[in-house]
């Protein structure tokens, strides 16, 4: 299965879910055109609180559609957006990627940085939510399923039914953590 675009969201206003388009535009070094979280620097309110002149590893929200599927599975209905993703991918693995990978999308490239970490909003927006998006691993270690971030590396435009293409970076590869 080919990967690609499956949805794609933005919202001006620090909402929790955002609403589809039929394209974005990426902003090299910034994020997602009218985003709320758009920025050179941290735009997550809790993170501009804490300290607002980090770099903005968070440009990008990437998050598999096969998780929805899943969540529909235990019960829980949620639409790509609700989460509040700026794209929805299909075919994908992008928890699977190591920090550094580069996915080109349309005329974008979008460098994954780690993972979403997620918090209680999540439970805000459908009780019990938070436990399906998050599980223990073997060792007891949190495992985070709710996508992953990046940052743009080159701006562009990109369409839902866009072909994503992944290109690892070089080796040794390091496992997503959060950002």
């Amino acid at each position: 299965m080919n990967a690609v675009v499956e949805a794609l969201h933005l919202s001006p206003a620090h909402d929790f879910s955002k609403s589809s388009v039929p394209s974005l535009e990426l902003i090299e070094g910034r994020g997602v055109k009218g985003d709320a979280h758009c920025g050179v620097t941290v735009q997550h309110r809790s993170r501009v609180a804490a300290d607002p002149s980090q770099p903005n590893l968070r440009q990008v929200h990437l998050m598999h559609a096969e998780l929805f599927d899943d969540l529909l599975g235990a019960g829980f209905a949620v639409e790509p957006g609700d989460l509040g993703e700026n794209l929805t991918t299909r075919g994908i693995d992008l928890l699977a990627l190591p920090v550094g990978s580069r996915l080109s999308v349309g005329d974008a490239v979008v460098t994954i940085t780690g993972l979403r970490n997620p918090c209680q909003q999540i439970n805000d927006f459908r009780p019990g939510l938070l436990k399906q998006v998050t599980r223990r691993g073997p060792d007891g270690e949190l495992v985070r399923l709710a996508g992953v971030m990046g940052i743009v590396s080159r701006g562009g435009r990109l369409w839902v039914g866009d072909s994503i293409e992944v290109a690892l970076p070089p080796s040794p590869h390091f496992p997503l953590t959060r950002v």
